[in-house]
Order: structure tokens, then sequence, then C-alpha cells
């Protein structure tokens, strides 16, 4: 990027359940794509690149974001937020922007990053939430559910839960903080009858598919298709079962938070 010598910092939130993930691809819609038309059509040009912290499912929607702009010209970022938004869809906009320095790596700086799985079970709610709750048809042990993301805190051998790992890939990960709790959501006129529950993962960095199949190993303990002690097997890197579950659903994803 060093041909593009001119870095800025953007906040993004996005519902991710009418595009194929983050990276753009050919053929398909993706955040990236969108986000890459609108500064175009802002700025007039498209001497630039964008670089995300990190690489969405197809489905996935984010709250809270960031990705990197690089520019070969000096981009005036007083009314730039506004401006972009309105060559953005409804289900992307922006929130902050800022300069940042060519040492700040986009990657490699992320001190911490949120994800958050909402889902459900029991009666069908409301459709309109159904672009980020995932309705499981059997009936869950949530307090076994409790237990179970518990233990996904700490350090652990996460080579059960990874798809397509490197050969060089680090299996020992720390997950500095695990939960499960029912999610309080704001009354609205369109109420969601059955509780919506959120599982809470908080980590520096997450491998390919990781939150997505530990989410699909809590929906197997929580249909008693699982063990704990199955669980705890598979964290301490003795389970030969690879992945142990199978992925929950793309949709229940978000990306709350990445701090630097």
């Amino acid at each position: 990027m060093k041909s593009k010598p001119h870095t800025y910092l953007f906040k993004v939130q996005y519902l991710g359940f009418r595009y194929h993930g983050w990276q753009k691809q050919p053929g398909v819609k993706t955040i990236q794509e969108m986000l890459e038309r609108a500064f175009k059509a802002k700025l007039g040009h498209g001497d630039f690149n964008i670089l995300g912290a990190g690489r969405t499912d197809a489905g996935v929607s984010c709250m809270g974001g960031f990705f990197e702009l690089f520019s070969t010209e000096e981009v005036n970022l007083d009314g730039l937020i506004n401006g972009v938004n309105q060559y953005l869809p409804d289900d992307i906009r922006l929130i902050a922007a800022e300069p940042i320095g060519a040492k700040f790596n986009i990657i490699q700086d992320v001190k911490e990053k949120e994800y958050r799985y909402y889902f459900s079970f029991g009666d069908k709610p409301h459709p309109f939430s159904a672009p980020f709750v995932v309705v499981i048809k059997e009936q869950m042990d949530i307090e076994l559910m409790k237990q179970g993301a518990a233990l996904f805190s700490g350090v652990n051998d996460f080579r059960n839960f990874c798809t397509k790992p490197k050969p060089e890939t680090v299996f020992k990960r720390e997950i500095k903080q695990s939960s499960l709790e029912e999610y309080k959501h704001a009354d609205v006129e369109w109420e969601i009858s059955e509780p919506v529950y959120c599982l809470s993962v908080k980590g520096k960095g997450f491998m390919r598919n990781q939150v997505r199949l530990m989410m699909g190993a809590l929906i197997d303990l929580g249909s008693h298709k699982l063990t704990l002690a199955q669980l705890k097997n598979a964290l301490a890197g003795e389970m030969s079962v690879f992945p142990l579950s199978k992925k929950a659903e793309a949709r229940g994803l978000v990306l709350h938070h990445v701090s630097f």
C-alpha cells in the first residue's frame, strides 16, 4: 500500500443477511464491493484500496467493525461520512472516520474482538427477527449451554473448532471471556415472543468459522447430543473428530466490537 500514502480508519455497521460476506468476489454481492462503489462515487476516483479488520462470512452482520482506506490522494473527511452513506444501501452505514498513521496495521494491531451469536428456540418468533436470530427446532437445555460456554474461557486447544487450518495454524488460543445469557431486547411493536439468547465471546483473534463451530457445539450440548465431558476433552485437544460439531447458521453471528 506504499503507493497510496494517505490512510484513514473507518468504523462501519452492516446487516449481512443479503450479502455474500465481506471480501469482494466475482458474481456475488459483498460488503467490500458496496463500500468501494460508494467511495468511488463520492471521491470521484478509484485510486484507493480498502482493507478490513476481519472477513465476515456470508450472512454475518457487524455492529462495530473497522476498515482502513489507503488513498493516493488526501481525503477531506468533512462531510465524507454523510456523503458516502448516501451512496450506500440502507443496511450498510459508516459511523466514524479518522486519519491514521502509516505504522498502524489494522490486522496486527487488533487488541480484542467480540462476537455475539443470537438464537431462540420453541415457537417461531416474529419474521422481522429473521436476519439476525436463528431459531433452533429442538428444545434447548440453556443451563447446560451456559456451563459449556464458560468452558471456552481461558487458553484452550481449538483444533476441533476450525475449518481448513493451515500447517502453521496455532490451535491454542485464549478466549478472554465467554458467556451465554438471555438477551434483553428493547420493547418494539413487533416484539419477539420467545426468549432470545446470546453467546458472547471475546479474544484477540479467531480462526476460520471458530465461533460458529463453538456455537454448534453448544447447540449439540443443549440438545444432549454432546456432553460436558466430551466438550472438555475437545478443548484439551484430545478428541479426534474434526470439527466437533456442525457450524451454526451464519446469520445469527454478529461482529459486535473491535478494539485496537
